[in-house]
C-alpha cells in the first residue's frame, strides 16, 4: 500500500529541494510531483508555489530527469485512454509555446494533414494563453467539438485517423496549479510539460522548442518515456516549430539513438517564406484559410490576416506535415513526406480526417 502524500509528508521533501538540491534523485522528483497532483490532499497552495520556485531557482526545471519524472507522474493522474495507449503508431505534433512569433496554427493543419495521409494522430493541445490563435481555439472555429468522452477517442482514431484532446479534459490534477502559475511572475516547469503528458501516450512525436537549451533536454526527457521515434525541433528565429524560412535545428531520436543534424525549406523541396507571410490571424481567420486548403479552393484575401500568403502557409503546413510522416514511418525521406501531404490536401483526405473528426462531435450534442 502506497504511503500518505499529505502537507506534513510534503515537508521535509521541499526542505530538500530548497536546502539540498544537488542531492535530489529522481525518485524524490516523482514523490514531489506525486503531492502536487494530489491537490490540496497532498500540497497547500503555499507549499506548491516553493516547489515550483525552489526548481526554477536552482535550475533544476531544466534537467531531463525532472523533466521526465514530472511528465511521467502527470500521466499516470491523467484521464486514461488505454485502447490508444496499445495503438502501434500514433503520433503527436505539439510545441512548447512562447516563441512570442504569434505564427499561424501550423502544427494543428500539419496533424490534420499527416492524418489524410495515412498516420494516427491524437493532437493534444488548449487554448492560447500568449498567441492569437491556440490549436484549441482553431478546432472551435471549425465547429468541432472539445468535450467529446474519451471513450470515443479510440473510435474516432480508427475511422478518421484525426482526433483532438482538449488537454482540461484529460488532467484533473493540474486544474488547482493554474491559478498558481498566474500568480507567479516566472515560467514554471507546468509551462514545458504540455507536449510530454499526453494521455494517447505517442511512439511518434514532432516537438518544437523556442529555446535552444531546451532541446538536448526534451530529446532525453523523450527517450526517458520511452518515446520510439520523434524530432525536437526549433527554427533558428527562435521558433518551435519547423522553420518555414530559416534553418531549423533538429534533435532525432530513434530507438534510443539521439542524433543531431538541422533542415531548411529547400530539404523538403520547398522555397522559403518570410515569417511575415505566415503569421496569425484571429481564431475564425485561420480556420478559413485552413478550410480553403483542404478543399483546394482559394481563399478571400478579405477572409484572412494581413500580408498572409496562402501558399507560404501551405508550403509550411506540408513542411510539418512532412516531418510527422517521417516519425511515424509512412514516409521514407522528408521530400516523399510532402508529396504525401501533397496528395492528402490535393485528393481531400485531409478534409475528410477533419471531418470526421467533427461530425461526431456533431453527434454528440
Amino acid at each position: 500500500m502506497a504511503s500518505p502524500r499529505t502537507p506534513e509528508t510534503f515537508k521535509p521533501l521541499l526542505k530538500k529541494f530548497a536546502l539540498s538540491p544537488s542531492s535530489i534523485t529522481p525518485a524524490q522528483v516523482k514523490l514531489a510531483f506525486e503531492h502536487v497532483a494530489r491537490g490540496a490532499e497532498g500540497a497547500t497552495p503555499a507549499q506548491v508555489g516553493a516547489f515550483l520556485a525552489c526548481l526554477r531557482l536552482n535550475g533544476l526545471d531544466d534537467k531531463a530527469e525532472v523533466i521526465a519524472g514530472a511528465a511521467a507522474v502527470l500521466r499516470e493522474h491523467a484521464v486514461r485512454l488505454p485502447e490508444v495507449e496499445g495503438m502501434q503508431g500514433v503520433a503527436d505534433i505539439v510545441g512548447t509555446g512562447g516563441d512570442g512569433l504569434d505564427t499561424f496554427n501550423v502544427s494543428t493543419s500539419a496533424a490534420i494533414v499527416a492524418a489524410g495521409a495515412g498516420a494516427i494522430v491524437a493532437k493534444h493541445g488548449s487554448r492560447s494563453s500568449t498567441s492569437a490563435s491556440g490549436s484549441a481555439d482553431l478546432l472551435t472555429s471549425l465547429s468541432c467539438s472539445l468535450t467529446l468522452p474519451p471513450s470515443l477517442i479510440p473510435s474516432i482514431l480508427s475511422s478518421s485517423s484525426f482526433a483532438f484532446l482538449f488537454a482540461p479534459n484529460y488532467h484533473p490534477a493540474l486544474a488547482h496549479v493554474a491559478p498558481l502559475r498566474k500568480e507567479l511572475a516566472f515560467p514554471t516547469i507546468f509551462n514545458v510539460l504540455g507536449p510530454l503528458i499526453s494521455p494517447a501516450r505517442p511512439e511518434n512525436m514532432v516537438v518544437g522548442v523556442a529555446r535552444k537549451e531546451l532541446a538536448p533536454v526534451f530529446v532525453e526527457a523523450l527517450r526517458m518515456l520511452g518515446v520510439k521515434r520523434a524530432l525536437v525541433v526549433r527554427g533558428r528565429e527562435g521558433m518551435d516549430e519547423i522553420s518555414p524560412e530559416q534553418e531549423t535545428d533538429v534533435w532525432e531520436l530513434n530507438n534510443s539513438h539521439i542524433t543531431t543534424y538541422s533542415l531548411s525549406p529547400a530539404s523538403f523541396g520547398l522555397p522559403p517564406h518570410p515569417l511575415s507571410r505566415v503569421s496569425s490571424g484571429t481564431p475564425q481567420q485561420n480556420a478559413t484559410l485552413l478550410l480553403s486548403l483542404l478543399s483546394n479552393t482559394p481563399a478571400k484575401p478579405k477572409d484572412l490576416a494581413p500580408g498572409v500568403d496562402p501558399d507560404a502557409v501551405r508550403d509550411w503546413v506540408l513542411m510539418n506535415a512532412s516531418a510527422v510522416l517521417v516519425v511515424a514511418g509512412k514516409a521514407k525521406d522528408w521530400k516523399e513526406g510532402v508529396e504525401l501531404a501533397r496528395r492528402s490536401l490535393e485528393r481531400g483526405a485531409a478534409g475528410r480526417a477533419l471531418e470526421g473528426f467533427r461530425k461526431v462531435g456533431e453527434e454528440e450534442k
